[in-house]
């Protein structure tokens, strides 16, 4: 069996185990989910989450190192967070008009018992200024992946423009860069065991009742997410990554399977990147530079998730929302995408924003958070797929301009 059957199959035994102890002996899920369930999974992420800073620091540097081109590393720069700031706004505007279409709010729900503490999400204008790190080493420790990000790129735009001079350092990287996809091709031997353990808690943990009391909202989420992955992404794809969309997401499965396990686009890089690498061949200078990027701010299944439950809440409580607070959820949480990256429960601070920015009430969220667990696992495996579908973009389009540069050329 591939990987991929294994870690599908992992899932499934994970789905009936998960809802064979919630329903025939639930006295026994908490003893299973504490003393096995538990740790595989965690021990799984605790692996996965082991390389990622390694692997964002040098596959950044080495990335930007071999775009030595500084107009070219602009280029690719501006492409890149064009493409993840549209798709969000896009994925956004389908979210509202699905819920606005089928309603989901509408219906007796049980107000009282919804509580939810939001926490405060930094300025966007400090977050921006916060990219800047005073001390590198302190990003890396705290897994502030922005500044390491930041700290990367300068690093490799030296390297680029020093060349030969610190060949040694190149080779260093290249060999670490070897030494890191190695490990990740280890751990992924265990990921079927993670993917089981980690779908058992989750399906064992909400139960049945959960999901089919919020039924509507989870399918119109689980819906815009499809829409958002086989219109937007599948269209990018075709038309601008000149590839079949059928066979990217063949070939990406791997990554998605992961990602819909951990509920994690920075867990999940380390795998996202060499999949992307080796069987989508994007380059590695491009690969490395997007992809990591991308897990920090391209929040798309997110952003989808945000624009359902707000509409939700407004038809929970009645409330009817004029055009320009449409307007101001798309922007807000658009921009929410980049100023709240990098903070634990980042989907939910970024929620508790857009509430706030139109009046609704934050403790409303309590509603949704009984099946949020399993919404996260699907609009995660939407995150990457974006990242993956804009470094395919990028890469397709900068062979372009080498063909049409290189023409140019011989034509002079």
């Amino acid at each position: 069996m591939t990987l991929t059957k294994k870690i599908l199959l992992g899932m499934f035994l994970g789905i009936i185990v998960g809802i064979f102890l919630n329903l025939v002996t639930p006295q026994a899920y908490p003893t299973i989910e504490t003393y096995i369930l538990s740790p595989v999974g965690k021990i799984f992420i605790s692996l996965i989450k082991l390389l990622v800073v390694p692997i964002v620091i040098v596959s950044i540097i080495l990335g930007t190192a071999g775009i030595s081109d500084p107009k070219k590393l602009g280029r690719i720069g501006t492409k890149t967070i064009v493409f993840f700031l549209t798709t969000t706004a896009i994925a956004l505007t389908l979210a509202i008009g699905l819920a606005t279409l089928f309603q989901p709010g509408v219906g007796n729900f049980q107000l009282e018992g919804a509580q939810f503490e939001g926490k405060e999400a930094p300025p966007i204008v400090d977050t921006l200024l916060n990219i800047v790190p005073t001390n590198p080493f302190e990003a890396m420790t705290e897994g502030n992946m922005l500044q390491v990000i930041f700290f990367s790129i300068l690093v490799g735009f030296a390297i680029s423009q020093l060349q030969g001079r610190v060949k040694l350092v190149v080779d260093f990287l290249d060999q670490a860069n070897d030494i890191l996809m190695f490990l990740v091709g280890v751990i992924m031997k265990l990921a079927p065991y993670g993917a089981f353990a980690l779908i058992a808690v989750a399906i064992g943990g909400q139960g049945i009742d959960a999901i089919l009391a919020m039924a509507k909202y989870f399918g119109i989420v689980l819906l815009a997410l499809f829409a958002h992955l086989v219109i937007t992404y599948g269209s990018a794809v075709a038309m601008f990554g000149k590839t079949n969309p059928i066979t990217f997401i063949k070939n990406f499965s791997p990554a998605l399977a992961v990602a819909f396990s951990t509920s994690s686009s920075s867990a999940t890089l380390p795998v996202s990147m060499d999949v992307a690498q080796k069987k989508l061949n994007i380059p590695k200078s491009i690969s490395g530079f997007v992809q990591p990027l991308g897990a920090t701010i391209n929040m798309d299944g997110t952003a989808i998730m945000q624009g359902v439950a707000t509409i939700f809440i407004a038809q929970v409580y009645a409330v009817d929302l004029s055009m320009g607070d449409l307007l101001t959820v798309v922007l807000t949480a658009t921009l929410a995408s980049i100023g709240t990256a990098g903070v634990p429960g980042v989907g939910l601070i970024m929620l508790s924003m857009v509430l706030t920015s139109i009046g609704l009430p934050v403790e409303a969220i309590g509603l949704i958070l009984g099946v949020d667990r399993l919404l996260d696992m699907t609009r995660t495996a939407v995150n990457i797929t974006g990242d993956a579908t804009c470094a395919l973009m990028i890469a397709k389009g900068e062979e372009r301009h080498a063909e049409s540069y290189s023409e140019a050329i011989a034509e002079s």
